[in-house]
């Protein structure tokens, strides 16, 4: 017998029940062979990339997923982790030690191999149907895991859970993290909504003058005219939704309870306005932005040694490091790596908005962890020690570990969002310029809360000023308010041109990011970007035994006119780290360059992804030892 189902946005297919004589499927020593009638030929499985072990090519259909998918981070989190753990429990269930995460199962095979590739296929394939079938991108997405299966052989048809057989098995892993999600305090079943009311009205970013702000020290929503993802899928809604604000309640891998609070780390507060010990912080803090905003003109910027003889090694939480004398690979010091400041500050910006193609920020650090694993010469040691193992034990690894912690890390961040509601620096900055300036009690413009002024930076327009020939010449008519030497956004022409940086009123800043999303739709303390790449970076610190890159060396080039925000950069720039911890670091710091954060939501996030990462990589060893208890 049969039943004919339709599911939105994908081919209608029959599912085939037992009895069944559309095709036949039976396993031989753990392998699927496919006839559709006794004299047709075996199936025959398309081979993978070079190196890939099927755990790769899943996690590189996850990554796809997302890149089509709205960039929710705490989502893709999520689901890359549920994949990874599925994953993770068919292999384990033919170790006779490790522990499985959402069902603990021992099984036989005579070609074990054969049977972990199966088992895996059907856990991570039924997951991902689940996760992604109404997504964004969601037909495109469910016909590449239909192609994956078919190019392995595995009949999609058969969704049988019982028996021992390692489809049974996969699918019996899959159902059993289904149903996980559905109670894990992620809302799933409502389109992971959660309740969120912003006490401030919506910033008209395309307004200008002074803005109303109930509260200076909480998020304030964007309004805009067209609303474009950040991976360019239209939004309807010109005015943000807060995403993920109930996340902090999440299940997590490794992470304490979040209690009532939904704070299962807490960072400490941030600098607030109008705060006796924090004030002035708050106020340094909005003119870091600002400063760091004027570096983005390539005319006339100096040249700058990015090279890791020069950047990184940082204590954890600064920018205190100054590069290392020597690469402990090579023993050789570090080659200079010279560059116009503004393409590198633009290209750092653009590079980690959301990974090199839109995979987020979590996925991103797959696709490093990945590059890790196909370097040349590199030995996967589970802690750098002991023999190698096969690429499929290493991946399965990697990943569960991994994404345990990028998904406490999205947890532990989102619940800090939400838990503190913080405001972004849009709404800082244009609210105290707004106001005035709060160095000179006796100066012009003066407000207690207002912008210092710095000479050059933040500075009252005055007549003087507005003179022509002077450096506010532009902004006439507007005497008597604050002006920011900063970016001046994006050109009427941004494929020809940069938008530079030039003096413009404070209350029309923007970050350096697209007109049609300005920045991300959910506070900002902290850094979800600093929280989930130091936790990456823990964790590959942990799985390969050393902080270092293979060969004490990792580069990624940014091709000359690659921007997509605007033209450049002017010539090619090489991104390079030492360490996965100078990558995480530059990841937090391309923030501030992108006007998305302050320092506090930088070097918190990073303290809190270390904390994340850390726990994770020592909770995965125990399920791979066996001893979770």
């Amino acid at each position: 017998m049969s039943v004919e189902t339709q599911t939105p946005g994908r081919p209608r297919r029959w599912i085939t029940l037992m009895g069944t004589l559309l095709g036949v499927a039976m396993v031989v020593a753990g392998v699927a062979i496919v006839r559709s009638s006794p004299d047709e030929p075996a199936c025959e499985p398309t081979a993978a990339p070079a190196g890939w072990s099927v755990a790769r090519r899943w996690d590189e259909a996850t990554l796809g997923a997302i890149r089509r998918a709205l960039p929710a981070p705490t989502v893709h989190a999520r689901n890359l982790f549920h994949v990874s753990a599925a994953m993770w429990d068919a292999w384990a269930a033919y170790d006779p030690d490790a522990s499985g995460y959402f069902i603990d199962e021992k099984h036989t095979a005579s070609d074990v191999t054969a049977a972990r590739n199966e088992a895996i296929s059907y856990a991570a394939y039924r997951v991902l149907e689940h996760r992604y079938i109404n997504a964004v991108g969601g037909t495109d997405s469910i016909l590449e895991f239909d192609q994956i299966m078919e190019d392995l052989c595995h009949p999609i048809d058969f969704t049988s859970t019982e028996g021992d057989t390692p489809a049974a098995l996969g699918n019996r892993i899959a159902a059993a993290a289904i149903e996980y999600g559905l109670a894990d305090g992620s809302n799933e079943v409502d389109g992971y909504k959660g309740d969120y009311e912003s006490v401030n009205a919506p910033l008209v970013v395309a307004r200008s003058g002074k803005i109303e702000m109930t509260d200076p020290n909480r998020w304030q929503p964007l309004q805009l005219e067209h609303m474009i993802s950040q991976n360019g899928v239209p939004v309807d809604d010109g005015v943000q939704q807060f995403i993920g604000p109930h996340w902090g309640h999440v299940t997590g891998f490794a992470l304490p309870e979040a209690g009532l609070a939904g704070l299962p780390l807490d960072p400490g507060d941030p600098p607030f306005l109008g705060d006796r010990g924090s004030d002035q912080e708050f106020k340094d803090a909005a003119v870091e932005v600002i400063r760091f905003s004027s570096l983005l003109d390539p005319a006339g910027a100096q040249t700058i040694d990015i090279s890791p003889g020069t950047l990184g090694d940082n204590p954890l939480g600064t920018n205190d490091g100054n590069g290392y004398e020597v690469n402990p690979a090579t023993g050789l010091p570090y080659e200079a790596n010279l560059v116009n400041q503004a393409d590198f500050a633009r290209a750092l910006a653009e590079f980690w908005a959301d990974g090199p193609n839109s995979e987020t920020p979590p996925g991103h650090w797959n696709t490093v962890a990945n590059a890790v694993s196909d370097a040349p010469g590199f030995e996967p040691r589970i802690g750098g020690g002991g023999p190698p193992v096969d690429r499929l034990e290493w991946d399965v690894k990697l990943y569960f570990a991994l994404n345990g912690a990028v998904h406490d890390a999205a947890i532990a961040a989102w619940g800090a969002k939400g838990h503190f509601d913080y405001v972004r620096p849009i709404s800082m900055i244009r609210y105290m310029g707004g106001l005035g300036q709060s160095s000179d009690p006796d100066g012009h413009a003066f407000h207690p809360d207002g912008l210092p002024l710095v000479p050059g930076l933040v500075e009252v327009i005055s007549k003087a000023t507005t003179a022509p020939g002077g450096r506010h010449e532009s902004l006439a008519g507007h005497e008597g308010e604050i002006a920011v030497h900063a970016w001046t956004g994006i050109s009427d022409d941004p494929e020809t041109q940069a938008g530079g940086a030039d003096w413009i009123l404070a209350t029309e800043w923007v970050p350096y990011q697209k007109s049609t999303f300005v920045t991300p739709a959910f506070a900002a303390y902290v850094s979800g970007h600093s929280t989930f790449s130091r936790a990456a970076a823990e964790v590959l610190t942990g799985i390969t035994g050393s902080k270092y890159f293979p060969g004490g060396l990792s580069e990624w080039t940014i091709p000359a006119g690659w921007l997509e925000f605007e033209s450049g950069p002017t010539q090619d720039v090489t991104l390079q780290w030492a360490t996965y911890y100078d990558a995480a670091d530059q990841a937090g710091i391309s923030r501030l360059y992108g006007g998305i954060h302050v320092p506090a939501d930088d070097f918190g996030g990073r303290q809190m992804g270390s904390l994340c990462g850390k726990a994770a990589w020592t909770q995965a060893q125990r399920y791979y030892q066996g001893v979770v208890g």
